[in-house]
């Protein structure tokens, strides 16, 4: 963030922050990717563009930054990522080869399927390893992610009232069979489970998606062919419950996502370890924000 009077559409006293700024809440990322990627339309999309063939990491690396941006950017950037975003997904459409339906990624199910999925795991992953929020609190952060839901073009007519909601809305197309498990599902699933490596955090990579796999729901695990009887599942979410007693103990670089990292150095008068619009452009993302006035952005 550059204007440190703009603090985008959320700011630190939102629910939102608190959420999304937790690494281990991030770590519930996988489990979402999981389960985006078991719609076969979701994944059929995803495909097109090569995301899990060429530098896929890079690729979901650009994918993570400009969605923070939207929540932790000002509100210039998170309208520029927001529209690199949809930018893409206006490209992306055809006729899935493996059910023979077409799919559109911006099918306003398939944009709240997406959203759901991310809503869903980063308030399971926030119930695990840190354990702040209320039924209210779950709540509030459900209403928050509306607005970063109709920034990415979904109608907030469509998207479920409430949490309890926006789950059971899920849980239907897995009973509606309408969740399969392709092989590019699979790949999916083996980015984290056998990460490449180029990939941050590699050597964490891939307890995290134990993690994701224990806590998938059931149906989807076993769609995967992941074996994950009731202990195990049970002893997945032991360990992560047990990383709330560690997180405050963790160094603010490595307890908190990067914007928020340097968000928070600042408000003490310390130099942030990340700047985030430096991290933007590492990884080949541009923002009109970044570029300057007159200079398109690029994703």
């Amino acid at each position: 963030m550059h204007d440190a009077e703009d603090l985008g559409y959320f700011g630190p006293d939102s629910v939102s922050w608190r959420v999304h700024r937790e690494v281990t809440v991030l770590f519930g990322g996988a489990r979402a990717l999981l389960m985006q990627a078991a719609h076969p339309l979701v994944v059929a999309g995803a495909n097109q563009t090569g995301m899990y063939e060429r530098n896929p990491w890079r690729r979901l690396q650009r994918t993570l930054v400009l969605t923070y941006a939207i929540t932790f950017g000002t509100k210039a950037e998170a309208h520029a990522a927001a529209e690199r975003i949809n930018e893409v997904h206006a490209r992306i459409h055809g006729i899935d080869p493996v059910t023979g339906r077409r799919y559109d990624a911006l099918d306003p199910e398939l944009l709240l399927y997406v959203h759901a999925c991310l809503v869903d795991s980063a308030l399971l992953f926030e119930e695990l390893t840190v354990g702040e929020l209320d039924e209210a609190g779950r709540q509030r952060f459900h209403e928050e992610q509306m607005l970063a839901a109709e920034l990415l073009l979904v109608p907030r007519e469509t998207i479920p009232p409430t949490v309890g909601e926006l789950r059971e809305w899920l849980v239907g197309f897995e009973e509606r069979g309408e969740l399969l498990v392709t092989e590019g599902a699979r790949r999916v699933a083996q980015l984290f489970l056998h990460p490449p490596r180029e990939a941050e955090w590699r050597p964490v990579l891939r307890l995290v998606a134990r993690a994701a796999i224990a806590t998938l729901p059931p149906g989807i695990r076993e769609g995967y062919g992941f074996k994950v009887g009731p202990f195990r599942e049970a002893a997945a979410r032991a360990a992560l419950r047990a990383l709330r007693g560690v997180r405050p103990l963790l160094p603010p670089r490595y307890r908190y996502i990067a914007p928020y990292a340097a968000w928070l150095a600042r408000q003490r008068g310390r130099r942030p370890p990340v700047d985030p619009a430096a991290v933007r452009r590492a990884i080949g993302v541009r923002l009109e924000t970044d570029a300057g006035p007159g200079v398109p952005g690029r994703a």
